[in-house]
């Protein structure tokens, strides 16, 4: 996973729940791929035909609230989206997309500055979002070295298995 991240905006409002980012009916497979094909489908009909690789996804609070299904973070990262930034995440959304490798972070006031299209760039390491559209400059939480460690590798599975030298 790259440190610096850039991409366009795709904005979302308050409490957007995982039965909106998967919706159930397409929950009889785990194959990420397939998953993409249909995430944000019920709140955004042009987003699994029209998100490009390395986008990023903005939201109100509360995002990925609901239940606790996986399948929702996978379906954003098979997407290509390779950074959610909201002003607040359910906390089982957001345990699950570090368990997965899916980069999260948390800002107060981006989200209401930003518009959909802007290019964003995002310094994970040093916790720096610039919106290039406007020129401003957002500093949030950077998460601790081994959390990085684990983005980097992937997620928990893999970051575990190479802690374990095991392939």
């Amino acid at each position: 996973m790259e440190n610096i991240l850039k991409g366009k905006v795709w904005k979302y409002k308050d409490n957007v729940d995982t039965d909106v980012i998967i919706p159930a009916r397409y929950l009889n497979t785990s194959d990420p791929d397939e998953l993409a094909k249909f995430c944000m489908e019920d709140i955004d009909k042009t987003f699994a035909k029209e998100v490009q690789k390395g986008d990023i996804m903005v939201a109100g609070q509360n995002f990925g609230c609901g239940s606790s299904r996986e399948h929702a973070p996978i379906a954003i990262k098979a997407s290509g989206i390779s950074v959610i930034i909201a002003k607040t995440f359910a906390r089982i959304f957001f345990r699950n997309a570090i368990n997965i490798g899916l980069p999260i972070l948390e800002h107060p006031v981006f989200p209401d500055e930003c518009s959909k299209g802007d290019e964003v760039q995002v310094d994970l390491e040093n916790g720096i979002i610039k919106n290039l559209t406007t020129g401003k400059e957002y500093q949030c939480a950077k998460f601790p070295k081994e959390i990085q460690n684990l983005i980097n590798e992937g997620g928990l599975i893999n970051y575990t298995a190479k802690k374990l030298g095991v392939k």
